[in-house]
Order: structure tokens, then sequence, then C-alpha cells
């Protein structure tokens, strides 16, 4: 069988509530992009429904997908379980052990990822230049005497998130006494540690990726536009910058096709990019997000495995750069996964 006879878009729904006050005429961002997905892959010529999960319903869920019988793949959106995103490997681990496809990075791939320190643990041991870090797990790490003789400035951001939520101008520290301030407010605010980080000052480009874990292709870069930004302001993606159109930062990071690049560099980020995704075994889509600092040199700051790919997001944009309308994105990556699920015999 060449093609999935069923693809059922999975998604979480656990914020759902929060996201829309409630409003039953209101939709949440995840169901948009869920709906635009099987839209997308019914105009390829699939049989493409969308299905919620909160968390405490898996096994039905379950369940109703294995009624379905063969043929059927997951369209994995699943990105929380239970209101917590540290579940997101939940789902496909019990898909794993119920032998139903489905697209995306597997539980490994995931927990690695939304475990930033761990993540960067993996990319150094590959090889992969990514900025010196230090985890800070609470204000006790305050007494770790390598804060005083840090090259500042130096960057904060939560070590179990994504969306850039946490990121604020504020994370952008110049001294132990800022670090441990802005660090105090993220403990208390998010309840989780906090991964410090050497700050950057460079070009940020993103690059999107498509295919298997050993050869995956590269989309067309994109890069953060500062021009915009208010003089002072530090040059970084906010969670105001991504979700917030009135915010000043949302007007000084705009993404942009990557300008003015030296096929050197431009081979460089390539490199690395390709070398962090095999790193942490990445498959069928996801961003790799990258600082170039002063002498032209790469670093990873941050990997996104089953990124938002809304119609509106880098990847659809990316995609688009290369010729790639948005219905035949999301059908590449189901056939990804569906090719890698006939290879090994779950067809």
């Amino acid at each position: 069988m060449d093609k999935p006879r069923h693809i059922v878009v999975l998604h979480n729904t656990d914020y759902d509530d929060e996201l829309t006050g409630g409003s039953p005429t209101d939709v949440s961002a995840v169901l948009i992009s869920a709906r635009a997905i099987a839209a997308g892959l019914v105009q390829a010529g699939y049989d493409a429904v969308c299905l919620g999960i909160a968390g405490p319903d898996i096994f039905d869920v379950i369940t109703h997908l294995r009624a379905l019988g063969p043929g059927l793949l997951v369209f994995n959106l699943c990105e929380s379980m239970c209101g917590d995103s540290v579940h997101e490997p939940t789902l496909p681990g019990m898909l794993d052990l119920f032998a139903i496809p489905y697209t995306g990075s597997d539980p490994l791939a995931l927990g690695s990822c939304l475990h930033k320190d761990r993540c960067k643990d993996i990319l150094r041991g590959a090889g992969v230049s990514t900025p010196p870090a230090m985890l800070l797990r609470d204000e006790s790490a305050f007494a770790d005497a390598r804060l005083a003789t840090l090259d500042y400035p130096w960057f904060l951001k939560l070590v179990h998130e994504d969306a850039s939520v946490g990121i604020e101008a504020d994370c952008v520290v110049n001294s132990r006494e800022a670090l441990f301030e802005r660090a105090r407010y993220m403990f208390r605010e998010w309840k989780q540690p906090v991964l410090a980080e050497r700050y950057i000052a460079g070009r940020e480009v993103n690059v999107t990726l498509l295919g298997e874990t050993l050869r995956p292709d590269v989309l067309p870069l994109h890069e953060i536009d500062f021009a915009k930004m208010p003089v002072g302001r530090p040059h970084i993606v906010s969670y105001a910058g991504k979700w917030d159109e009135e915010h000043v930062d949302y007007a000084g990071t705009k993404p942009v096709p990557l300008r003015d690049a030296d096929p050197g560099l431009h081979s460089a980020i390539v490199e690395v990019a390709q070398a962090a995704w095999r790193a942490l075994g990445l498959r069928d889509y996801g961003r790799v997000d990258l600082r170039i600092d002063s002498a032209g040199k790469p670093f990873v700051i941050d990997i996104n495995p089953n990124c938002d790919i809304s119609p509106d997001a880098g990847v659809a944009r990316a995609a688009a750069s290369a010729g790639i309308s948005y219905p035949q994105l999301v059908e590449r990556i189901a056939l990804s996964a569906w090719a890698r699920a006939h290879r090994r015999g779950r067809s």
C-alpha cells in the first residue's frame, strides 16, 4: 500500500478553554492548524478528518484509531497532555506501543528537545556548535562561582517551553545581579528550571528540514529582520514578538528570506542544521534555529521537532519559497511517515 487510506489529524484540546475563554464560538490555534492540515490533505486527495484528545481519554482514542484498521495514518499535532507540554512524548509512545503509524518525531527525540539542557548535551556530544550554557534548577544555583566569571551578556530561557514562552527583553542579562533577578522571576512565574546560555549577538536564521533522519532536505533559509526593532532593545524573538501584533517586538522581528549570505556561510548554516537534526533523531519535518556570530560561525540555539505547520507559519513559508504548495507540504510529511511505517512492516 503506497498511500494511507485514512488520515486522522490528532490534536490536543487541553488548552482550548484557556485560549478561547470557554466560548464555543472561538477556536483555538491548534484546532485552526488541525483543520487547515486536514483540508490540505483532502485537497491532495486523501480521506482526512480531525480528532481532539484531552489526555484522560487517550485509551478511548487509541481504541477508536485501532478500529479504523489497516491503512490508517495519524498526523500527530498533540503538543501537550493534561495541560502540560512535558507530556508531549506520551501520545507517540502509545501509538508506537499499538503499532499505529504517525507523522513527526518519536518519543525520544521529542523528550530530548523538551529538556533543553539534555538537548545541549546531545549537540555537544555530536560536535554540533551551540553556545555554552548552565542549568539553573532553582535559586541554590546562584551559589555557583562560575556565575561571577561569565562572559556577559548571557540569555535566559525556560528549560521545558517552546513558542518563546517566557522570553522577554529582560532575558538578555549583562551582569550576575541581572541574571539573579530575571531567573528568580522565571522560577516564580513558571515553576521550572532555567537555562542560561551565552548570548550570541548577530543574525538569527531559521532552517526548515523535511524527510528522513539521515538525509533531510533543507528548504530555503529564512532569517529574522530586526530592522524595525527600537534602538537599544535586544534583537531576540520574544513571546510578544510572535503572538502580540500590537507589541513593538512583533514589528521588529519579521521573518524574511536569508539575504546577502555568501556560499560559504550558507553551506555552514545548512551543515550545522543537518548535523543537529541527525544528532537529535528528528524526522518528517522540523526547524533548527541558529545565531551567527561576528566571525560568521553558526550556533544552534533551539531545535523544534513537530513545529508549527499552519499555513501562515514559518515551515509553510519556507515551503512556498521552494515552490511547494500547502497541500503538497502536508502530503509530503504524511508520505514520509507512511513510507517509514511501510518499511517497518506496519502497514
